[in-house]
């Protein structure tokens, strides 16, 4: 039991630990949390790309039929966030989604989403993990049952309906796209969903692969070298690259002039195309850009500053004021649709921004009106049991400046956010999905961000 800890985003962990015993454990806590609490129906149980993820939910679903619970599944693996729908559209009781997300294929986890198809808040996670015991089934004749489901359409015929809603047509009629994978879940999802609005498909790392290419379905710039390679070159047709991370919850697009684009400089162009024709605040983590902010100032809207998780993110979207919200990860949602990150949908908004303005047009506009940014983040390795005990001894070596810059302001929200006298900050926050430390920076220039991140490392290394 001690083995089993519910991070950032769930529980995961290498497979010499991530075992069937206790992954049925983890079923037998939810089904006893939710019979507590008086809660009887239907659990959809969903899983990712890789070769233990079928089998691991398959142990799910029997103990919670054991439990009295009827279950849904789909028919292979598919995306996280079609779960987290489908918990919304079907009024289910809740959902599991068996998946490491971008870990490695060592890796694998589990993370319970509640009846709001929101992430877990901790004190249902909590509530679980004191639940954690060997499987109690009732009597045979009390058993629920399993049923296959369809989980892309229901899926694709709300984001068809809600990115109509924001954008007056959901045509992507002549929309040359690359699409990548990653060999995760998306495939067959993300790009159904991008053709049947119309647009040229050109498939990247489609094909079934339980190791993803030996690597890790991490959609980060030094992982995207094919699409990004393939956007950039004139000679190719793909007008704009996406991708999506192995349970394809996060998105990463590619345009033709910048080649990767940040998932911070995305997150404010969604922003900013979203207030040309609506209003509303918006939610960000507090290790993504203040270029939020700025856009926000301009429009006289609130920004909501959480801790990093999406969690933190889907809880603050319950006031009705937020139309988006978002994390530097890549992970984004909007109004009127599930209180999850969903790189499904954000794949389609993001084509459809793309056909009304290129992105790299309307990213141009706002860095020349609110000023340039850049950010990036190191690890530093640090045991998850030190973790506390490195940040209790940051809180007593916090400096008066860092590289040369005054502390105008600390956050405490999640880590140490240091926000300096010339508009840049340094974040030192514990990692919740591995044994690391994240540092955190943003600036006006390259240079600058380089000797933050410098500075931030060598404040962290010796106490670990």
């Amino acid at each position: 039991m001690d083995t089993i800890s519910f991070g950032t985003d769930g529980w995961r962990a290498t497979l010499d630990e991530f075992t069937t015993p206790r992954v049925r454990m983890v079923g037998q806590a939810v089904a006893t949390y939710l019979h507590d609490e008086g809660r009887e129906g239907t659990i959809v149980v969903g899983y990712d790309a890789r070769k233990s993820s079928r089998g691991f939910a398959e142990e799910l679903a029997r103990v919670l039929c054991a439990n009295g619970f009827d279950v849904i599944v789909p028919e292979r693996d598919r995306p996280t966030p079609l779960v987290a729908h489908a918990i919304v559209e079907r009024d289910l009781l809740g959902g599991f989604a068996i998946t490491a997300s971008h870990n490695p294929p060592e890796y694998n986890g589990v993370k319970f989403i509640p009846d709001d198809g929101a992430p877990a808040l901790p004190e249902v996670t909590d509530a679980i993990a004191e639940r954690l015991a060997e499987p109690d089934p009732l009597p045979e004749a009390e058993h629920g049952q399993v049923e296959e489901v369809d989980l892309v359409t229901p899926h694709a015929d709300a984001a068809i309906d809600l990115v109509e809603s924001i954008t007056g047509t959901v045509s992507l009629e002549g929309l040359p796209i690359a699409y990548d994978a990653m060999y995760g879940s998306g495939r067959g999802t993300t790009d159904a969903l991008l053709e049947r609005a119309d647009a040229s498909v050109e498939r990247l790392r489609c094909e079934q692969d339980p190791t993803f290419g030996g690597g890790a379905p991490e959609p980060a710039a030094e992982n995207l070298e094919e699409l990004i390679d393939h956007v950039t070159d004139p000679e190719q047709e793909a007008d704009i690259g996406i991708a999506n991370d192995g349970d394809a919850d996060r998105l990463a697009v590619v345009t033709a002039e910048r080649g990767y684009l940040d998932e911070n400089l995305f997150f404010a162009a969604l922003y900013d195309y979203l207030l040309e024709d609506d209003s509303g605040g918006v939610v960000r983590s507090v290790s993504t850009t203040f270029l939020i902010d700025r856009i926000a100032e301009a429009h006289g809207e609130d920004v909501h500053e959480v801790p990093v998780g999406f969690k933190w993110v889907a809880q603050a979207m319950t006031d009705p004021e937020v139309i988006v919200g978002g994390e530097e990860s890549g992970g984004f949602t909007v109004r009127g649709h599930v209180r999850e990150k969903d790189g499904v949908l954000m794949a389609l908004l993001a084509a459809a921004m793309h056909v009304e303005e290129p992105l790299d047009d309307r990213v141009d506009r706002l860095l020349e009106t609110h000023g340039t940014v850049v950010q990036d983040k190191i690890s530093v390795e640090c045991p998850d049991d030190q973790k506390p005990r490195v940040l209790t001894d940051l809180e007593d070596e916090i400096p008066e400046t860092v590289a040369g810059a005054s502390i105008s302001g600390v956050n405490t929200a999640d880590g140490f956010k240091l926000q300096l006298a010339d508009g840049s900050w340094l974040l030192v926050r514990p990692s919740g999905t591995e044994p690391v430390l994240r540092v955190y920076a943003e600036a006006e220039d390259e240079d600058r961000l380089e000797e933050l991140l410098a500075a931030g490392k060598s404040l962290v290394e010796p106490l670990v």
